[in-house]
């Protein structure tokens, strides 16, 4: 009978382990499948969906810019902008108000007179000026072509005695040997790189004027410019940016067409080899620089050949490679709020069309009034923003934090 018992329990036991294994498999296995089903969620999130932290085109205006602006106008002129005077010791709102133009701008004026026959008061006597009433207008010149030239007198004893000549030296030229001049090359460098006016636009306007200058030609002057005449501005803009103690730093991919010792896997591929933009921004914050490197690699040895002498604050999106130089150099390390709120974003897009109301939502509620606050924060002066974060700011990302 003692036997029989025990073979029982023995059955039991060899049963028991078995739905357990059973069960910790179905566990698994649906842990499994609520993984794969958020990753499936999030990636047709992201083929599909809109992405939210992607602002609008630029180019999404071009044709109809007018007409959207005309419109936008004629709405606001239902409630007139208001500008606060002070008056009498309390703050009057003037309604319509139109700022006037920069004084620094010339100004050329056009005297606007009576003709002689109307100039005569009701007896008859001739009127003489009293005053005047002055409206501005705002007037533009379009570019101006000319062509600099550089005449250099020669000198000599006799017309017809070629020993000992001498001729007046031409001054440093930024490209020698080229028709560039320093403002042709100012121009096109800022109307490139600031107005993002592509150069073959560029050589379009200059052939509307008659002037015949190929893009090739001035893609090779925008070369010389980075390579040679710039490089002691970028020196000097560096050290100031390493001087400073708060700076921030990121890293996007570009491709680059036949890059030496970066073929790719294959020749066919050799476009597709990623290489990587570094842009660092820092400096005085009322004057922010702003420097772009290009490397064809992302490892940690970028930071720190970037950042060598820099003691302070680095922001950056959390990527690995910055650990390096933030050891190194005794760094302090600060994170993105918009790369936290990517996670969060995340979350919710992977719980698919049937998500409950979770902390992820609250998150992204707390996120967004910490960004509302730092809007409102923004035309404030360095003191009177850290007040307003700390009274407004600081219980919020307690909140989030906890």
């Amino acid at each position: 009978m003692a036997d029989l018992i025990r073979e029982k329990d023995i059955q039991i036991a060899v049963r028991d382990e078995a739905i357990s294994e059973r069960d910790a498999t179905i566990e698994r296995l649906t842990r499994h499948a609520e993984r794969l089903q958020e990753q499936l969620n999030l990636a047709i999130a992201r083929r599909y969906s809109a992405r939210s932290e992607k602002g609008p085109s630029p180019q999404m205006g071009l044709f109809d810019e007018a007409e959207v602006e005309v419109e936008r106008e004629a709405l606001a002129a239902e409630e007139p902008p208001t500008v606060e005077r002070v008056v009498a010791g309390h703050i009057r709102k003037a309604r319509g108000y139109r700022k006037p133009l920069p004084a620094a701008l010339p100004r050329v004026d056009i005297i606007h007179e009576l003709p002689e026959d109307e100039r005569l008061g009701p007896d008859g006597q001739p009127m003489t000026v009293i005053g005047e009433e002055v409206s501005e207008q705002l007037d533009i010149v379009p570019a101006t072509i000319r062509v600099l030239r550089h005449v250099r007198l020669k000198y000599g004893v006799r017309k017809d005695d070629a020993s000992g000549v001498k001729i007046a030296p031409l001054p440093p030229q930024p490209l020698p040997k080229t028709l560039a001049s320093p403002g042709l090359l100012a121009h096109i460098a800022v109307s490139k790189y600031q107005d993002a006016l592509p150069l073959y636009r560029q050589e379009q306007i200059l052939t509307r004027i008659g002037v015949d200058l190929p893009r090739a030609t001035l893609a090779r002057w925008m070369v010389q410019v980075g390579t040679e005449l710039i490089q002691p501005l970028i020196n000097l803009l560096r050290d100031r940016l390493l001087a400073y103690d708060i700076l921030q730093m990121d890293e996007t991919p570009v491709q680059v067409l036949k890059e030496p010792g970066k073929m790719g896997h294959a020749a066919h591929n050799a476009a597709e080899s990623k290489s990587y933009l570094w842009v660092q921004r820092g400096g005085p914050p009322g004057q922010p620089i702003i420097l772009f490197d290009y490397d064809p690699s992302r490892s940690q040895e970028v930071p720190l050949r970037l950042l060598e002498g820099f003691t302070g604050l680095l922001q950056t999106d959390g990527y690995a490679g910055y650990g390096a130089v933030v050891r190194a150099q005794g760094l302090i390390h600060a994170g993105c709020l918009a790369h936290c709120r990517r996670k969060f974003d995340e979350v919710i897009k992977s719980q698919g069309k049937h998500r409950k109301k979770g902390l992820a939502e609250e998150a992204l509620v707390q996120i967004q009034a910490l960004y509302r606050i730092e809007k409102e924060a923004r035309d404030l002066g360095p003191e009177d923003r850290r007040q307003y974060r700390a009274q407004h700011a600081k219980p919020l990302w307690d909140t989030l934090h906890a």
